[in-house]
């Protein structure tokens, strides 16, 4: 994906808040050998950016200018409540550097799997995203997960998930994650049932 700043000449408080009155965000760009730069992104397109879920987990083409520069979103602030961007930051990436980032799961072929076909059980997503260290060429904007072999009583490790290139698994307390799980029917409904009161808590406040 493309992205398009601009160099950013005031700093402080009070820059910023002209900036974001005038419909722009101030960022910057760090990491490498270079010192960190600050850049000033259209709010509009870049609130439109971050809705997707590829500029979360890709490397971005940042343009500066005349200066093009490989980059991976490394934070956002956004406000409490109004739909407005704060403020971003961006790192640069190396092509022979490893770097870590979290990307998403998308689970397919669950409907296929004996476990939902033949067994009556439901699958749970026990992860969404898995964070995970390889060279920025090898970087998957998500990871496939393939439930079609699921039954029941099984679970899905990080170990099973079949992975491309010098992508590697970075686990934090657990060596080998569960990222998918079988459950049973009268499981899951009590499950739900569960969390039912705590959702309409949530709601009422």
């Amino acid at each position: 994906m493309k992205v398009v700043a601009f160099e950013r000449q005031a700093q402080g408080t009070g820059a910023s808040r002209r900036m974001r009155r005038a419909g722009k965000v101030p960022g910057i760009v760090y990491g490498g050998e270079q010192k960190a730069q600050m850049i000033e992104l259209d709010h509009n397109a870049l609130y439109h950016a971050l809705k997707k879920e590829q500029f979360h987990s890709s490397i971005l083409d940042l343009t500066v200018g005349e200066q093009q520069t490989r980059v991976l979103l490394k934070d956002y602030q956004v406000h409490p409540f109004k739909p407005l961007v704060l403020h971003v930051d961006f790192m640069r990436v190396a092509a022979d550097r490893k770097i870590t980032m979290k990307v998403p799961l998308h689970f397919v072929n669950a409907e296929e799997s004996p476990a939902v076909k033949l067994e009556g059980g439901m699958i749970s997503h026990v992860l969404s995203e898995l964070e995970i260290n390889c060279l920025p060429g090898d970087l998957p904007e998500f990871i496939e997960v393939d439930l079609s072999g699921m039954h029941k009583g099984h679970s899905l490790h990080a170990n099973d998930l079949k992975l491309p290139g010098s992508v590697t698994v970075v686990t934090h307390g657990s060596e080998n994650p569960v990222i998918a799980t079988v459950l049973s029917q009268a499981a899951e409904e009590a499950a739900e049932a569960a969390a039912e009161p705590a959702a309409k808590e949530a709601e009422k406040k």
